[in-house]
């Protein structure tokens, strides 16, 4: 169950059946300021809400509210010169991958939003039912949906698309925020049957570059780690490409008895996050092993 809730500009999102779990609707890329303005609101807005909850914003990283905590992380390439960045910062692997690209032909560039991007990303999503062993919520998508979702924040995205003979092979988009001091990548994808050309790698570079052109110091890459998750694909690929585990405040406010109960006993953790690190392990192999046969006649024919 999801509701939303504006509240002194800012857009709450609403989770949850038993216990309702309130989270900026945006909290991937903008950082809550005044939480205490946003609280009196969610107390006054009628809504039941059991529990609030908020990322401390970099670059500070120590505690600076007396609200309940706990530590959250996040995945964090600092930026100064694309130099700097290819020949200190990440490892040999990447360096060969992104020359590899080159070798193959893929060429990447800043895109304007046009009917040309959003073609280009509707490919993308609907080339593949499984994203990162589970099912991907953007295949199947029109493309006016494809239009709607990318057009949010026009004057702070940049998208950068990755080619081979004229055709978007990859895509990401950053989300730059208002002082340009950091930037953040809220999606990044790229095709499973180019997955040899290194695209990603090429699209990271870019990323990097376009940065450190518009002086961001620092981007961010979601989490470095994912509760309990195993070391995976994912957090290697960030790792080698130069981004580090940083730790940083998640607070969670009580607005009810129900939710001061559920943040002391854990019921504001995902299941996973209860369970041992091995058998949530299993059950992700599980599931993208049953999505993989699921989808095998899709999945043989993206490749072809």
């Amino acid at each position: 169950m999801q509701s939303q809730v504006s509240v002194h500009g800012a857009d709450i999102r609403i989770e949850g059946r038993l216990i309702r779990i309130a989270r900026l609707e945006r909290e991937k890329y903008e950082a809550l300021t005044d939480p205490e303005s946003v609280l009196e609101g969610l107390r006054n807005s009628g809504v039941r809400i059991d529990l609030f909850t908020f990322i401390q914003a970099l670059p500070e990283t120590q505690p600076k509210y007396a609200y309940p905590m706990e530590w959250d992380n996040l995945a964090v390439l600092p930026v100064s010169t694309f130099d700097e960045w290819y020949k200190h910062q990440i490892r040999f692997p990447p360096r060969g991958r992104i020359r590899q690209a080159e070798k193959k032909g893929v060429t990447v560039r800043e895109m304007p939003f046009d009917d040309s991007l959003v073609k280009g990303i509707w490919e993308i999503y609907n080339e593949s039912p499984i994203c990162q062993g589970k099912r991907s919520r953007h295949y199947g998508s029109d493309l006016e949906t494809v239009r709607k979702k990318e057009a949010t924040f026009p004057d702070k995205s940049a998208f950068v698309g990755a080619f081979l003979e004229g055709e978007m092979i990859g895509f990401l988009r950053m989300v730059v925020d208002e002082p340009r001091k950091q930037a953040r990548l809220i999606e990044f994808m790229s095709m499973v049957r180019h997955r040899d050309k290194c695209a990603s790698n090429a699209l990271i570079a870019q990323s990097v570059r376009s940065c450190a052109e518009r002086g961001v110091r620092c981007l961010i890459y979601e989490r470095f780690a994912y509760g309990k998750k195993a070391a995976d694909g994912l957090s290697q690929f960030k790792e080698v490409n130069g981004f580090g585990r940083v730790d940083i405040p998640r607070y969670y406010v009580p607005l009810t008895d129900l939710g001061s109960f559920a943040f002391r006993v854990g019921l504001h953790r995902n299941l996973a996050d209860h369970l041992p690190v091995t058998f949530a392990d299993r059950i992700r192999q599980a599931r993208s092993a049953w999505y993989r046969w699921r989808f095998r006649h899709v999945l043989e024919a993206s490749r072809s």
